[in-house]
């Protein structure tokens, strides 16, 4: 599954990084706490997060995530969407809050 059918399934609002909408997606991580996200998130994970600030790049891009789902409608500011464009990562950001977000993803996964 890459995110350009995670997009399309939950439709999302890409921020940036439409032209690595291929990447494929192996599994998921979700939490806002960037030392537990680094410590126990996977390389190509989609990381499903709240936190919208520019580290999330930093942490993206040290784990090789396929991308960054920001959730309940959190926007990320022009500083993170620089960075992100600069280290190609993608942003999407879901109106639904990050439990229903999860929920969606696995069942996309898993079926």
């Amino acid at each position: 599954m890459n995110l350009e059918f995670i997009v399309r399934k939950l439709e999302l609002s890409v921020r940036c990084g439409e032209d690595k909408l291929g990447r494929e997606v192996r599994g998921g991580y979700v939490g806002d706490l960037l030392s537990d996200v680094i410590g126990n998130s996977n390389e190509g994970d989609i990381w499903i997060t709240r936190q919208a600030h520019q580290n999330i790049v930093a942490v993206a891009s040290l784990k090789d995530h396929a991308g960054i789902i920001l959730v309940n409608s959190s926007e990320p500011d022009s500083d993170t969407l620089d960075k992100a464009i600069k280290e190609e990562i993608p942003i999407m950001v879901s109106e639904l809050p990050g439990f229903e977000v999860v929920g969606e993803i696995y069942k996309l996964m898993h079926t």
